[in-house]
Formats: structure tokens, sequence, C-alpha cells
């Protein structure tokens, strides 16, 4: 019976701490809902996480691969702004005036994600050919 209260008082206390902004779980099954509400900072944050996972991918397998030039670095842009792209306007359905338009939301993340991506991509060609 106590095991019960105490779990329940948990999960009030999870809750207020939701509501008061302390606390805020967060659901992978929301980063697919195209009805799911979101503020400026969490869209923004997704999206830079999102463009980091990109870069650090990318940066594996140019480097694993052995490409070199800069028409690489240029295809992971494109890759990378497809894929951020595609999440907020055709997987979230998102009206991108409301967060500042379409440059606000395809810049979120670009360039810390590029410097992930060429130091990746730089220490695995370095590493593994070298």
């Amino acid at each position: 019976m106590k095991e019960r209260k105490s779990g329940r008082s948990s999960v009030q206390q999870q809750q207020q701490q939701h509501l008061n902004g302390h606390f805020s779980p967060f659901k992978f099954t929301r980063l697919f809902d195209p009805d799911a509400s979101w503020d400026k900072d969490q869209l923004g944050d997704v999206l830079h996480w999102i463009r980091q996972v990109v870069a650090l991918i990318c940066g594996l397998l140019w480097g694993a691969i052995p490409l070199v030039g800069g028409i690489w670095i240029i295809l992971f842009l494109a890759i990378s702004s497809g894929i951020i792209y595609g999440f907020y306007a055709m997987i979230l359905k998102v009206d991108e005036e409301e967060y500042g338009g379409h440059g606000a939301l395809l810049q979120e993340g670009l360039f810390v994600s590029i410097m992930l991506f060429l130091l990746v991509w730089i220490l695995v060609y370095s590493l593994a050919h070298f």
C-alpha cells in the first residue's frame, strides 16, 4: 500500500516539475507527430541534434571510404539541409514563418555540424589510411 502511494507521489512530483518547467521529459514519438506543438527552442534543439547526427555519420563514411575534395563538403551540406528541410516541412508540417522562416530553420546547427563533419572526416581518414 505504501509502495503505491510512493509511486503515485513520484509521478505527481514529476508532473509538478514538468509544470514548473524544471523537468521536461522528451518522447521520441513526438518527433514524427505532425500534430505536436513545438516552441521555437524545442524545434531548434531537435533540428540541431539531427544535423549533428547526420554530420557524424557522413564524416565517418567519408573518412572510411577515403573520399577527398571539396565536392564532398558540398554534398554533405546538401544532404544535411535536405534532411532538415524534409523533417520540418514534410514530417512535422510546421509553419516555418512562426519559427523565423526557412533560413532560420535551415541554419539551426549548421556551422557546428560542418565543424563536426570536418573533424570526424579528417580524423577517420588520417587514422585509417595513413
